[in-house]
């Protein structure tokens, strides 16, 4: 039973399906290796043994009546701490919300239970979701998969670390500025930013509604597909058949490849031999705009930020974690006018993006430009604190401003992932791509 839990979710529906597990005993042995795994409350705000077991029951009878809901009915799942669950608290890593119980589960929690998903509990995150560090002094900072003493990448930190140490078959998280992608990255799981706007909010605690998306952390690209139908309630896209063979796909130069850590690059270039080897055309493409456009990010994420928190976070600051009490803060220094100016400006630098772009299948990027950064110094240096999360961000948030689609894929080389971003509205044909992709690297 311990292999379970390094299966894909798709690999443990079809044993289900063709009745090898039963949704009983395979959330069982989740729930107990969850219990029993030593940094358990670093990568768990809450763990829902009773749901889970219910849920596993009914999941049970469907399977012997031969009436599964989907491919993933009876597979266990986490959900980062910022989705709504109808009796449990949801905290959004924040003592700002301290005992804070919904009455009623996120729709896209609901979507999910009604397509078979188990519910394994609430997983921790970065403050708000504001770094993309998952360093949490408030709650918790789990731990990377990699080492022990390296943060895990937030805001998604424990969707992802609840996945890459065998404690879910997928994690749910939400993406601001790459808060699905760098953990995910950094843990080696395939991670998946919809388009604002695409899958519903309600019922999740808000950062930024502008740019707020949702996404699944998964082992595969397949997985990645399937949720994202059970977050919509669909299927999910076909990958049948995906192939590289004559695909265009730009080498983002502008800004995404500047001052990367050298076994990123390293593992990058390998990235793109392997795509080529598999039939891709790989062409180097500068967009300028997007330097005035990264430019921006200062005005349009604090100030929303600042703006829906700030009543809150002024009632109890000293709550707070210092450094991302001083980041959302410092949405204060911006002006109304500012920020109409920043979103007009970005507006046309979402047209330049679309021309310059419009000929690819893809464009590629390393997902973060460093590797996850050491802990205690997060917590005793300042100026490392902040250069390391923006540094983490800065690739990411490339997808976040242009308001597109993206999916960061694991190289083989540990922490460092492969960034392709697809057109807005495009999640079907970006997984595809995906999952040639995933293939090539492999």
């Amino acid at each position: 039973m311990q292999e379970w839990l390094t299966q894909t979710a798709a690999e443990l529906g079809r044993a289900i399906d063709a009745g090898d597990i039963c949704p009983v005993a395979l959330t069982k042995t989740y729930l107990e290796a969850i219990d029993a795994h030593p940094e358990r409350d670093r990568i768990y705000s809450v763990v829902t043994h009773d749901r889970a077991l219910a849920e596993a029951e009914a999941a049970k009878l469907r399977a012997t009546q031969g009436q599964r809901l989907s491919l993933l009915d009876g597979v266990p799942i986490s959900w980062k701490d910022l989705f709504d669950s109808a009796g449990i608290v949801t905290e959004a890593g924040s003592d700002l919300l301290a005992n804070r119980t919904p009455d009623d589960d996120a729709r896209v929690l609901q979507s999910a239970t009604a397509m078979g998903a188990v519910c394994l509990g609430k997983t921790h995150m970065s403050e708000l979701a504001f770094s993309g560090l998952g360093l949490n002094p408030v709650k918790a900072t789990p731990p990377c998969v990699h080492d022990a003493d390296a943060a895990p990448g937030g805001s998604s930190s424990g969707a992802a670390t609840s996945v890459a140490f065998g404690l879910a078959a997928c994690g749910i998280g939400s993406d601001t500025g790459g808060s699905v992608r760098i953990p995910a990255a950094w843990n080696d799981l395939v991670g998946l930013k919809t388009t604002s706007g695409r899958v519903s909010l309600e019922g999740v605690v808000p950062l930024c509604l502008k740019f707020d998306t949702i996404g699944p952390l998964a082992r595969s690209v397949e997985d990645a597909a399937l949720y994202l139908g059970l977050l919509e309630g669909t299927p999910g896209p076909d990958l049948r058949g995906a192939t590289l063979e004559g695909r265009r796909f730009a080498d983002l130069r502008t800004v995404a490849q500047q001052d990367l850590a050298p076994k990123i690059a390293e593992a990058y270039s390998d990235s793109l031999n392997k795509l080529r080897t598999a039939g891709a055309d790989v062409i180097p493409l500068e967009i300028p705009v997007l330097e005035e456009a990264m430019s921006l990010s200062a005005v349009l994420f604090t100030a929303e930020a600042y703006g829906l928190w700030k009543d809150v976070i002024e009632t109890t600051p000293h709550l707070m974690f210092p450094e991302i009490l001083e980041r959302f803060r410092s949405g204060a220094s911006f002006s109304g006018p500012d920020y109409v100016a920043a979103w007009a400006k970005l507006e046309q630098a979402r047209v330049e993006w679309d021309l310059a772009t419009a000929g690819f299948d893809g464009v590629l990027c390393p997902t973060s430009p460093i590797l996850p950064p050491n802990v205690d110094r997060l917590h005793n240096d300042h100026d490392y604190y902040i250069h390391s999360n923006l540094m983490a961000l800065r690739n990411t948030r490339i997808g976040n401003l242009m308001g597109l689609c993206a999916l960061s894929l694991p190289t083989g080389v540990p922490s460092c992932g492969l960034q392709i971003l697809g057109q807005p509205d495009c999640e079907e044909a970006l997984l595809r791509i995906g999952a040639a992709a995933e293939r090539a690297l492999a």
